[in-house]
Order: structure tokens, then C-alpha cells, then sequence
């Protein structure tokens, strides 16, 4: 990745240039760009398409305030996490919008933008889309990540009605002013339609699929498993949500329970959990089995998930992740890897027979299906094959790049932009499946 670090106010060698192309600006809370992946694959996705690119987001460790990456504006405020208390996330989000504000008006410097692109959590960016629609006429696009009230409900159960109540009128206010919304997967897009008050025609189904040319798998690395014969790998955030307890636990089962010293897990990633996790990890005796690196690198990235036998997804049952796309299940069969995961909805649009459904909460259940799966190379084979073959047809972002580009190309009215795309895509087409995939053992329950 080329990184020029931006000297003058501009950021661009031509200003008068850039001015020729629509101005486009990105806003993101909750992770650094070009961390953010699906953001980063949509600004590429953009420039490309003639668009100039601007992005205010949290700084990443390092990063500096202004920089420009492979031809995009990056404007960065110094993150704020006070804590992982209901009352802490409201100060950071006041803390962010204030500092995201302050950077957009810099950001206008070289004059208004044509869209204002927001992507959520939290959905508090409305404000700012309202305020340039009045000042340059922009659009706004809204980027739907996440379910904010049911993420409320999901981490804080039986949390205070009324502050639910005011992430849903926040929601609302950020569809109904939304010239267009982006919607992860067909859940989503229900919600926007339902919940949101949009027409079908206003949404558009854009799933965060992985660049099949960067995240594939490569020749593996030995060392990466420690001396045994498997590794099991697990990639993504570490909050409460997220279930990697759950997946520690399952480790705990197949090493002392089970009685398998041939399995070493890596778990890469970091969140309001990691030191939980370690705290859990040493407490079931899982020193020598579990690596919990933190964030690693895309190199250390490639590197486990060429080496691995499987994926974990441990994502519990609950109103947010049942109707949630989790990346790093398609992230896993990018690099053809079987996947093992809880039963939930959009996990099996996603995943279908490349994944082990394991009844929510069994955690036996999910320590046996992943020694299941090690124990049979030609089915891991098999439900990898189906694994790479999705992400290499609809579920890949090629597939998905084409349809976010016509959201921007419709909204310009750019000559040939296609008019019968702007339309709501619950399901996508789906690639041809191998047929070693029928009659395989499943753990799901009916």
C-alpha cells in the first residue's frame, strides 16, 4: 500500500484537477481507514470510478492527521474510549461528532462535496449530512453497518427503555434523511424499509465481500501451529457480542475434555474483551494451546489463515447477530477454509454448506464439530472448495463493487449508469455449489 503523507492543505498534486471530479466524503466512528476494510475497498471502488475521495475517521496507532493513501484523503481526529458502559458511549460519540465536524469543515476548504457518505455505528452523522444538503446541495448516502438499537440490546440486556428509544429515533432521523441507503445484507435492507420508511428503490444491498485477488490462500507456514499437527483460527473484534469466550471455552473442551493435544488456536484480533480473554485463557490451562496476539498484521493475517484448518464464527444468538453479516466468516472462505458457527440467519445466507451450524450455546457441541472436521481432510477439502467458489462468484467483491458504484452513478445521473440497479438486493445470485457438499455430517438440529 503507497503511502504519501499530505504537506499542504490540499492533499492532491492538482487541485484544479481534482475539482473536476465529484467530491465525495466518507465519514467512519469506529475504525481507522484504511483498517476499515469494506470502507477502504469502497473508497478504491470510488477513485477508480472517477471520484474524488475524502475520509474523516479515528487515527489508527501511528497514523498521522493528514495523509493520502493510494490517491484518497484521509483526515484523522485522535480516538476517545472512555470505557464499555451505556454512558461512556455517549461521551465518546460526543466527542466524535464535535471532532468529525471539525474536520469536515476543513475538509470543505477546497470547496463542497456532491455526497456525504456516513457510515454507522453510531447513527449521529446526520446533522452534518442536513447541514451540507443546505450548504452544497450534497447527497447523502447512508452506509448501514450495524443495528444500533438491537447492538443497545445486545450489550446491554434489559438495559433503560428510554435510551433504546433514542438510538431508534436516531436511526430514524438518519434514514429519513438518507438519500440512499447501503444495506450489508438483505436483513438490513428490511429494516431500512421497514423500520427506516424507505421505498425499495432507495435501498441497495452492497454485502461486504473480500477482494478475491488479495485475501487467498497461499503456501502455509508450519511454524504458525507449534508443533501440532492443526490449527484452528479465529479473526475480528473482541467484544461482548462477539462470543470468543464461547470459542475459548470450545478450545478448553477439545484439549481437556476431549483430550487433544494435536490442535494449537490462534485468535487475532483486539476489543473491550482482550484482556478478558487472556484472564479466561490461563484460568482453563490453555496457556501452551491459545494465542491471542492482539491486531496483527495483513502479513501475519495471510500467514494464519494459509495455515489453518478452519475458522471459528462464535457469534451467540441475539437480535443483533442473528441478522449481522460477520466478515470474517466470508473472510475465512476467502482462504477456502470451513467454517464452524452458531446458527444464525445470515451466517447461513452467507456460508451455506461451507459452514458446521452448531445449536446456539452448545458449547460441547461446537469443541466436537470442530475435532469433526479435522478429523475428515476430504470433507474440510470439500467445504472449503464450496467456500472459495462463493467468494469468487456473488459473495466477492467484484460482484458487490459493481452494484456500489451505480448507487454513486445514479445518484450523479452519470451518462449509462444503469437506472434498474437502484434497487433493494436481499439475495444475490448464488455460484454453483460441488456436490461433494451433499449428505455431509451436520451438527444443526431442526
Amino acid at each position: 500500500m503507497d503511502r504519501v503523507t499530505a504537506t499542504s492543505t490540499t492533499g492532491v498534486a492538482d487541485p484544479s484537477r481534482a475539482a473536476a471530479r465529484p467530491r465525495v466524503l466518507i465519514i467512519v466512528q469506529n475504525l481507522p481507514v484504511p483498517f476499515d476494510r469494506r470502507v477502504w475497498l469502497e473508497c478504491q471502488a470510488l477513485k477508480a470510478a472517477g471520484y474524488d475521495v475524502t475520509v474523516v475517521c479515528p487515527k489508527g496507532k501511528g497514523d498521522p492527521d493528514h495523509e493520502v493513501v493510494e490517491g484518497v484523503t484521509l483526515l484523522k481526529y485522535p480516538p476517545y474510549a472512555p470505557g464499555g458502559s451505556a454512558a461512556s458511549f455517549l461521551l465518546e460519540y460526543a466527542y466524535s461528532f464535535l471532532a468529525t465536524a471539525r474536520l469536515v469543515l476543513r475538509a470543505r476548504r477546497r470547496g463542497g462535496f456532491t455526497v456525504l457518505q456516513a457510515c454507522n455505528p453510531p447513527d449521529i452523522f446526520w446533522p452534518l449530512a442536513r447541514w451540507l444538503r443546505w450548504r452544497d446541495g450534497s447527497r447523502f448516502v447512508f452506509d448501514h453497518h450495524d443495528l444500533c438499537p438491537e447492538l443497545y440490546d445486545s450489550r446491554f440486556p434489559g438495559g433503560r427503555p428510554v435510551a433504546r428509544r433514542g438510538l431508534v429515533a436516531l436511526e430514524r432521523a438518519t434514514f429519513r434523511t438518507a438519500d440512499h441507503v447501503i444495506s450489508t445484507n438483505g436483513s438490513y435492507a428490511d429494516v431500512a424499509v421497514a423500520r427506516g420508511g424507505k421505498g425499495t428503490g432507495e435501498v441497495t444491498v452492497v454485502r461486504t465481500g473480500p477482494d478475491p485477488l488479495r485475501l487467498r490462500r497461499r503456501d502455509p507456514v508450519p511454524a504458525l501451529r507449534r508443533g501440532r499437527r492443526h490449527l484452528v483460527a479465529y479473526l475480528g473484534v473482541m467484544g461482548p457480542q462477539d462470543g470468543v469466550d464461547l470459542a475459548v471455552r470450545a478450545a478448553h473442551h477439545v484439549v481437556h475434555v476431549l483430550g487433544r493435544d494435536d490442535v494449537s488456536f490462534t485468535f487475532m484480533g483486539s476489543g473491550d474483551c482482550h484482556a478478558e480473554l487472556l484472564a479466561l485463557r490461563d484460568e482453563l490451562g490453555l496457556r501452551d494451546h491459545v494465542e491471542l496476539p492482539g491486531r496483527v498484521s495483513d502479513e501475519t493475517l495471510v500467514d494464519v489463515l494459509s495455515t489453518a484448518d478452519l475458522g471459528l464464527s462464535p457469534d451467540p444468538k441475539n437480535p443483533l447477530n442473528d441478522l449481522s453479516t460477520m466478515n470474517k466468516t466470508l473472510e475465512y472462505m476467502a482462504f477456502g477454509l470451513p467454517v464452524v458457527a452458531f446458527d444464525l440467519k445470515e451466517t447461513r445466507v452467507s456460508a451455506e454448506n461451507a459452514a458446521v451450524y452448531v445449536p446456539d450455546g452448545d458449547i460441547a457441541g461446537y469443541a466436537q464439530a470442530v475435532v469433526t472436521l479435522l478429523d475428515d481432510p476430504p470433507m474440510r477439502r470439500a467445504m472449503g472448495e464450496i467456500a472459495r467458489a462463493r467468494i469468487d462468484g456473488a459473495f466477492g467483491w467484484p460482484y458487490q463493487r459493481r452494484a456500489y458504484v451505480e448507487v454513486y452513478d445514479g445518484i450523479m445521473g452519470r451518462a449509462g449508469a444503469p437506472r434498474q440497479r437502484m434497487i433493494a438486493l436481499p439475495d444475490v445470485a448464488e455460484p454453483t455449489e460441488p456436490a461433494e457438499a451433499e449428505g455431509r455430517p451436520s451438527t444443526q438440529e431442526a
